[in-house]
């Protein structure tokens, strides 16, 4: 069901997907570093341990080696944990726990154990954090085949994703940005301007609802030169296309949602149609989730591309604390807007 006034930000969309799930499901518990008496770092579990109690919301020491590490274990046995990285910059102190051990539990044991656990927390850019806070780990963990990674960009996918995470028997990572969870309010942004067909909807007041992991939304349809993103750079993208639009030039946003697994054909699709790509992603560029679409897109449509693939990225420097220099370091909606005239020889 949707309703229509129904106005619900980013970080409540997290929490009623978690409510909903740990309602529906008594193994699932929440743990990490002020989950529980603080509410959250960012409350996004604000609320949580008076419904559920300290048994299933548990705060942990600053320890992500243990808390991931009894994540894994306790999914190993059946409970369905989710694993709350305050930021996803600090979870290498973990990286045994999250990606040696959770992703290969499975074919390790033989069989024997899975590993349903969920890991979540901000990832990217956070605003003048520095660079040991600003990393984007979705190149990092999309190349450990075993796992499941999603970067929601709006209330109603980081609802809908995270859901269908927790219910997946596979280790699940949620990318969010500390950037959008206050996206959603009201008197926030409103970003439904940039989108055709009304797309922009709240989540559904509905336990049922989930969204299928590695299906891609089209957020936008067009048909001079598809942009392919996820997570925050998405609006980026949307915004980049209204502005084009007056220039005559259509733009179709296709929003991945999850890099593993990763919907490759509906993004050819949008290409063959349009037959320019550029491809906007928040991490580096060298090895990046973006050199990997842009290299599936030249494998299925190379005879469809009437240009080069254009990738728009993070600069390949650690994030500055400096404000101007950290935004200019990131992408954005000029860089994007440049980058579809030059594939379109608009420029």
């Amino acid at each position: 069901m949707v309703a229509s006034d129904r106005k619900l930000q980013y970080r409540e969309a997290l929490r009623e997907a978690m409510q909903e799930e740990m309602r529906r499901d008594e193994r699932v518990f929440l743990m990490g570093e002020e989950v529980a008496e603080y509410h959250g770092a960012y409350k996004v579990s604000q609320g949580m341990v008076e419904e559920f109690g300290p048994r299933r919301i548990v705060d942990s020491p600053i320890s992500e080696t243990g808390f991931a590490g009894l994540g894994v274990g306790a999914a190993m046995y059946g409970l369905r944990p989710i694993i709350e990285f305050m930021s996803w910059s600090f979870c290498l102190v973990a990286a045994d726990q999250i990606i040696n051990n959770a992703p290969k539990m499975l074919y390790m044991s033989g069989g024997q154990f899975g590993c349903p656990a969920v890991f979540r927390g901000n990832n990217g850019a956070g605003g003048q954090l520095g660079s040991t806070h600003s990393w984007s780990v979705e190149s990092l963990f999309s190349h450990v085949p075993g796992l499941k990674l999603a970067v929601p960009s709006t209330p109603r996918d980081a609802k809908g994703l995270l859901k269908a995470g927790i219910r997946d028997e596979d280790p699940f990572f949620n990318l969010e940005s500390e950037r959008m969870l206050g996206m959603g309010a009201r008197g926030d942004k409103d970003f439904s301007r940039y989108l055709k067909g009304g797309k922009w909807a709240p989540p559904e007041d509905d336990d049922d609802f989930v969204i299928e992991l590695g299906v891609a939304d089209v957020k936008k349809s067009g048909s001079d030169c598809t942009v392919v993103s996820a997570g925050r750079p998405v609006h980026f993208a949307l915004e980049a296309a209204e502005a084009l639009e007056k220039e005559g030039i259509d733009v179709e946003v296709v929003d991945v949602r999850t890099y593993r697994p990763l919907d490759i054909e509906t993004i050819a699709s949008s290409v063959r149609k349009t037959n320019y790509a550029v491809v906007v992603d928040q991490s580096w560029p060298f090895a990046s989730v973006g050199a990997e679409v842009a290299a599936q897109i030249y494998e299925r449509c190379f005879d469809d591309l009437d240009n080069q693939v254009i990738r728009v990225h993070n600069d390949d420097v650690p994030a500055p604390y400096n404000r101007e220099m950290e935004q200019a370091c990131l992408p954005n909606t000029k860089k994007i807007i440049e980058a579809v005239k030059a594939v379109t020889y608009n420029a």
